[in-house]
């Protein structure tokens, strides 16, 4: 199996779980993984119902390639405690849990779902969407090995903001900035927030780019209509694989040589341009394997 680092998670798609024809459908979607909602689209008189359909669904092993997540109720909610038994049952992929604000609360989710069973497969996911999880966001991420992944609440984090959504994210790049830093510094992927205007195909796409530019791994969805481009963006292009072979090329022939000097299109190769390149092409062979 690839490296949790790099397999790929360019698009991620929000399916909202009291929706059975919806569940049914993200079967046959483009979408390299599945957030199965139980929170935000399903109100509170069918969470209960949701809950049995979306671990029904997670369980069934009829979803292919995807990477199948549960997203339970934050944890201060009358839901959150039966939404992490029924996910540790259910054994999906990852369990997605928002409103995670410190380390303990990573902690406690990892306790409740060993307790209810569920498998060592099954990761954490963690939302990170508040200003206090912005300064705690590197703790947060070294909480537990079982946490994986960090994913951008960014309509959350505007909201405790006070801030506008406006063309470029001014306002949320010094949180996006520090919840990169922790990503990185832990190890962890991390994905970037949702777009909300899906007619806005364009300004989805510029900011898939900024997302890419940043170094986010791939960017959470709300349409499956926003699929073909953000699986695009966040691939690596022809031309990015074909110069990371290059580099890799030029650096071993020089090895071989003796060289200590290695040029390519022009600038210097050094190891930090080698290693990025064998990532950038084995994200490539990850994505081609879909």
């Amino acid at each position: 199996m690839t490296d949790s680092t790099l397999r790929p998670r360019r698009s991620v798609l929000y399916m909202p779980g009291a929706n059975e024809r919806a569940l049914e459908k993200a079967k046959t979607l483009p979408t390299d993984a599945l957030i199965l909602d139980l929170e935000d689209s399903v109100a509170p008189d069918a969470k209960a119902d949701a809950r049995k359909r979306v671990a029904a669904a997670a369980a069934s092993g009829e979803y292919g390639y995807r990477e199948v997540t549960i997203r339970v109720n934050a944890p201060d909610t009358v839901w959150h405690a039966d939404d992490l038994r029924a996910a540790a049952e259910a054994g999906p992929d990852a369990v997605v849990v928002p409103k995670v604000d410190s380390p303990e609360t990573v902690r406690a989710v990892e306790r409740a779902l060993e307790a209810a069973g569920a498998p060592d497969r099954t990761a954490i996911w963690a939302m990170i969407e508040t200003p206090l999880a912005m300064f705690d966001a590197r703790a947060i991420a070294a909480a537990s090995e079982r946490l994986t992944v960090l994913v951008m609440g960014t309509n959350d984090l505007a909201k405790e903001l006070h801030a506008e959504h406006v063309p470029g994210r001014a306002p949320l790049l010094t949180g996006l900035s520090l919840a990169l830093l922790a990503a990185r510094a832990t190890g962890k992927t991390i994905l970037d927030g949702v777009y909300n205007d899906v007619q806005d195909l364009a300004g989805f796409e510029a900011e898939c780019l900024q997302g890419r530019q940043f170094g986010f791994d791939g960017k959470t969805l709300i349409h499956p209509k926003q699929l073909e481009p953000c699986n695009r963006l966040f691939a690596p292009s022809e031309d990015a694989v074909a110069h990371s072979r290059r580099i890799i090329e030029a650096f071993d022939q020089a090895t071989s040589e003796g060289r200590g000097v290695v040029t390519v299109d022009g600038r210097m190769i050094e190891n930090l341009h080698v290693e990025d390149a064998r990532r950038i092409l084995a994200l490539a062979g990850a994505v081609a394997g879909r």
